[in-house]
Protein backbone atom coordinates (compact mmCIF):
# COMPACT_ATOMS: atom_id res chain seq x y z
CA UNK A 1 0.00 0.00 0.00
CA UNK A 2 1.32 3.43 -0.85
CA UNK A 3 1.88 5.54 2.29
CA UNK A 4 1.01 8.81 0.58
CA UNK A 5 -2.03 9.61 -1.50
CA UNK A 6 -2.13 12.74 -3.60
CA UNK A 7 -5.20 14.93 -3.40
CA UNK A 8 -6.16 17.99 -5.37
CA UNK A 9 -9.12 20.36 -5.54
CA UNK A 10 -11.58 19.67 -8.32
CA UNK A 11 -11.02 22.12 -11.15
CA UNK A 12 -7.40 22.90 -10.32
CA UNK A 13 -6.22 21.22 -13.49
CA UNK A 14 -8.52 23.49 -15.47
CA UNK A 15 -6.87 26.60 -14.04
CA UNK A 16 -9.98 27.54 -12.09
CA UNK A 17 -7.95 28.40 -8.99
CA UNK A 18 -6.40 31.33 -10.89
CA UNK A 19 -9.78 32.75 -11.88
CA UNK A 20 -10.55 35.48 -9.34
CA UNK A 21 -14.33 35.31 -9.80
CA UNK A 22 -14.32 31.58 -9.09
CA UNK A 23 -12.28 32.12 -5.92
CA UNK A 24 -14.52 34.88 -4.59
CA UNK A 25 -17.69 32.96 -5.40
CA UNK A 26 -16.38 30.01 -3.39
CA UNK A 27 -15.54 32.29 -0.47
CA UNK A 28 -18.96 33.91 -0.65
CA UNK A 29 -20.59 30.46 -0.66
CA UNK A 30 -18.65 29.42 2.46
CA UNK A 31 -19.61 32.60 4.32
CA UNK A 32 -23.21 32.26 3.12
CA UNK A 33 -23.33 28.69 4.40
CA UNK A 34 -22.07 29.80 7.81
CA UNK A 35 -24.61 32.62 8.02
CA UNK A 36 -27.35 30.19 6.98
CA UNK A 37 -26.31 27.73 9.71
CA UNK A 38 -26.31 30.47 12.35
CA UNK A 39 -29.68 31.82 11.15
CA UNK A 40 -31.29 28.38 11.06
CA UNK A 41 -30.08 27.67 14.59
CA UNK A 42 -31.52 30.95 15.86
CA UNK A 43 -34.87 30.41 14.11
CA UNK A 44 -35.28 26.87 15.46
CA UNK A 45 -34.26 28.00 18.95
CA UNK A 46 -36.82 30.81 18.95
CA UNK A 47 -39.58 28.54 17.65
CA UNK A 48 -38.74 25.92 20.28
CA UNK A 49 -39.27 28.36 23.17
CA UNK A 50 -36.63 26.65 25.35
CA UNK A 51 -37.65 26.05 28.93
CA UNK A 52 -41.35 25.59 28.26
CA UNK A 53 -40.96 21.80 28.28
CA UNK A 54 -38.35 19.06 28.23
CA UNK A 55 -38.90 18.59 24.51
CA UNK A 56 -38.24 22.28 23.82
CA UNK A 57 -34.54 21.76 24.55
CA UNK A 58 -34.19 18.94 22.01
CA UNK A 59 -34.39 21.06 18.81
CA UNK A 60 -32.28 23.77 20.46
CA UNK A 61 -29.44 21.37 21.28
CA UNK A 62 -29.62 19.49 17.99
CA UNK A 63 -29.70 22.61 15.82
CA UNK A 64 -26.78 24.02 17.82
CA UNK A 65 -24.87 20.76 17.31
CA UNK A 66 -25.47 20.10 13.63
CA UNK A 67 -26.63 23.35 12.01
CA UNK A 68 -24.05 25.51 13.79
CA UNK A 69 -21.13 23.59 15.32
CA UNK A 70 -20.80 20.90 12.66
CA UNK A 71 -20.99 23.47 9.86
CA UNK A 72 -18.41 25.72 11.54
CA UNK A 73 -16.19 22.76 12.40
CA UNK A 74 -15.99 21.70 8.76
CA UNK A 75 -15.72 25.11 7.15
CA UNK A 76 -13.17 26.50 9.62
CA UNK A 77 -10.54 24.27 7.95
CA UNK A 78 -11.75 25.19 4.48
CA UNK A 79 -9.14 26.40 2.00
CA UNK A 80 -11.55 29.14 0.95
CA UNK A 81 -11.64 30.77 4.37
CA UNK A 82 -14.53 31.31 6.75
CA UNK A 83 -15.90 33.85 9.20
CA UNK A 84 -13.92 32.43 12.11
CA UNK A 85 -10.77 31.07 10.50
CA UNK A 86 -7.31 32.25 11.55
CA UNK A 87 -4.09 32.62 9.62
CA UNK A 88 -2.54 29.77 11.56
CA UNK A 89 -3.42 26.32 10.25
CA UNK A 90 -2.83 24.79 13.69
CA UNK A 91 -5.27 27.24 15.28
CA UNK A 92 -7.93 26.36 12.70
CA UNK A 93 -7.40 22.65 13.36
CA UNK A 94 -7.86 23.24 17.11
CA UNK A 95 -11.04 25.20 16.39
CA UNK A 96 -12.17 22.20 14.33
CA UNK A 97 -11.54 19.91 17.34
CA UNK A 98 -13.41 22.28 19.64
CA UNK A 99 -16.44 22.48 17.33
CA UNK A 100 -16.54 18.71 16.90
CA UNK A 101 -16.39 18.25 20.68
CA UNK A 102 -19.31 20.67 21.02
CA UNK A 103 -21.23 18.60 18.45
CA UNK A 104 -20.86 15.49 20.60
CA UNK A 105 -21.81 17.25 23.84
CA UNK A 106 -24.80 19.11 22.37
CA UNK A 107 -26.06 16.04 20.49
CA UNK A 108 -25.85 13.88 23.63
CA UNK A 109 -27.68 16.56 25.60
CA UNK A 110 -30.38 16.87 22.95
CA UNK A 111 -30.83 13.10 22.90
CA UNK A 112 -31.15 13.05 26.69
CA UNK A 113 -33.89 15.68 26.63
CA UNK A 114 -35.80 13.76 23.96
CA UNK A 115 -35.58 10.47 25.86
CA UNK A 116 -36.67 12.18 29.09
CA UNK A 117 -39.57 13.90 27.32
CA UNK A 118 -40.75 10.61 25.82
CA UNK A 119 -40.54 8.86 29.16
CA UNK A 120 -42.49 11.58 30.97
CA UNK A 121 -45.16 11.58 28.26
CA UNK A 122 -45.13 7.75 28.18
CA UNK A 123 -44.70 7.78 24.41
CA UNK A 124 -42.85 5.18 22.38
CA UNK A 125 -39.37 5.76 21.02
CA UNK A 126 -38.22 5.53 17.38
CA UNK A 127 -41.68 6.01 15.97
CA UNK A 128 -40.78 8.11 12.92
CA UNK A 129 -38.26 8.38 10.10
CA UNK A 130 -36.91 11.49 11.80
CA UNK A 131 -36.00 9.54 14.91
CA UNK A 132 -34.45 6.64 13.01
CA UNK A 133 -32.31 8.95 10.88
CA UNK A 134 -31.39 10.83 14.03
CA UNK A 135 -30.02 7.63 15.54
CA UNK A 136 -28.06 6.95 12.34
CA UNK A 137 -26.69 10.49 12.47
CA UNK A 138 -25.56 10.07 16.08
CA UNK A 139 -23.89 6.74 15.29
CA UNK A 140 -22.10 8.27 12.29
CA UNK A 141 -21.00 11.20 14.45
CA UNK A 142 -19.36 8.81 16.92
CA UNK A 143 -17.62 6.99 14.06
CA UNK A 144 -16.38 10.28 12.63
CA UNK A 145 -15.04 11.30 16.03
CA UNK A 146 -13.30 7.94 16.36
CA UNK A 147 -11.49 8.46 13.05
CA UNK A 148 -10.53 11.95 14.21
CA UNK A 149 -9.03 10.56 17.42
CA UNK A 150 -7.16 7.94 15.40
CA UNK A 151 -5.70 10.73 13.26
CA UNK A 152 -4.51 12.67 16.32
CA UNK A 153 -2.96 9.65 18.04
CA UNK A 154 -1.99 7.65 14.94
CA UNK A 155 1.64 7.26 16.07
CA UNK A 156 0.70 6.38 19.63
CA UNK A 157 -1.87 3.79 18.50
CA UNK A 158 0.55 2.38 15.87
CA UNK A 159 -2.21 1.94 13.32
CA UNK A 160 -1.51 0.14 10.07
CA UNK A 161 -3.47 2.68 8.01
CA UNK A 162 -1.60 5.74 6.76
CA UNK A 163 -2.46 9.24 7.95
CA UNK A 164 -3.76 10.16 4.50
CA UNK A 165 -6.09 7.18 4.51
CA UNK A 166 -7.36 8.11 7.99
CA UNK A 167 -7.96 11.66 6.77
CA UNK A 168 -9.99 10.28 3.88
CA UNK A 169 -12.04 8.08 6.23
CA UNK A 170 -12.60 10.98 8.62
CA UNK A 171 -13.66 13.37 5.86
CA UNK A 172 -15.91 10.82 4.14
CA UNK A 173 -17.60 10.00 7.44
CA UNK A 174 -18.00 13.72 8.10
CA UNK A 175 -19.74 14.13 4.76
CA UNK A 176 -22.10 11.25 5.57
CA UNK A 177 -22.83 12.80 8.98
CA UNK A 178 -23.63 16.18 7.47
CA UNK A 179 -25.92 14.75 4.79
CA UNK A 180 -27.74 12.58 7.36
CA UNK A 181 -28.09 15.57 9.67
CA UNK A 182 -29.50 17.67 6.82
CA UNK A 183 -32.12 15.05 5.96
CA UNK A 184 -32.99 14.68 9.65
CA UNK A 185 -33.49 18.44 10.01
CA UNK A 186 -35.66 18.52 6.89
CA UNK A 187 -37.79 15.64 8.20
CA UNK A 188 -38.20 17.49 11.51
CA UNK A 189 -39.91 20.28 9.58
CA UNK A 190 -42.69 17.85 8.65
CA UNK A 191 -43.45 17.20 12.33
CA UNK A 192 -46.70 18.39 13.89
CA UNK A 193 -44.76 20.69 16.22
CA UNK A 194 -42.94 22.52 13.44
CA UNK A 195 -45.90 22.73 11.05
CA UNK A 196 -48.00 24.19 13.86
CA UNK A 197 -45.37 26.90 14.39
CA UNK A 198 -44.54 27.77 10.77
CA UNK A 199 -46.95 27.85 7.84
CA UNK A 200 -47.15 28.96 4.23
CA UNK A 201 -44.21 30.42 2.32
CA UNK A 202 -42.10 30.66 5.48
CA UNK A 203 -42.31 26.88 5.92
CA UNK A 204 -41.17 26.28 2.34
CA UNK A 205 -38.31 28.73 2.79
CA UNK A 206 -37.10 27.04 5.97
CA UNK A 207 -37.49 23.63 4.32
CA UNK A 208 -35.05 24.58 1.55
CA UNK A 209 -32.66 26.52 3.79
CA UNK A 210 -30.60 23.54 5.08
CA UNK A 211 -29.85 22.41 1.54
CA UNK A 212 -27.53 25.33 0.78
CA UNK A 213 -24.92 24.70 3.51
CA UNK A 214 -25.14 20.97 2.71
CA UNK A 215 -24.14 21.64 -0.90
CA UNK A 216 -21.30 23.92 0.20
CA UNK A 217 -19.98 21.41 2.73
CA UNK A 218 -20.21 18.57 0.22
CA UNK A 219 -18.25 20.65 -2.30
CA UNK A 220 -15.61 21.59 0.28
CA UNK A 221 -15.02 18.01 1.42
CA UNK A 222 -14.93 16.48 -2.06
CA UNK A 223 -12.62 19.22 -3.31
CA UNK A 224 -10.21 18.82 -0.41
CA UNK A 225 -10.13 15.02 -0.14
CA UNK A 226 -11.04 13.63 -3.56
CA UNK A 227 -8.02 11.52 -4.57
CA UNK A 228 -6.46 11.94 -7.97
CA UNK A 229 -5.77 8.22 -8.13
CA UNK A 230 -7.56 5.26 -6.64
CA UNK A 231 -6.15 4.16 -3.31
CA UNK A 232 -4.95 0.57 -3.53
CA UNK A 233 -4.03 -1.62 -0.61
Amino acid sequence: MRPDVEYSPVGEGLGMREFWLYVWLRRAAVIGAQITGIGLTLVISVLSRPGTSLFSWHPVCMSFAYCLCLTEGILVVSADGSLFCCKSRNTNVRLHWFCQALVLVAAATGLSFMVASKNVSELGHLGSWHSWLGVCTLASTLLQAAFGVCMIFSKLLRLSSSLQRLKLYHATCGLVVYLLATVTVVLAMFSDWFQASVKGAAWWGLLLLPLFPALVVMNQITNAYLPRKKITS
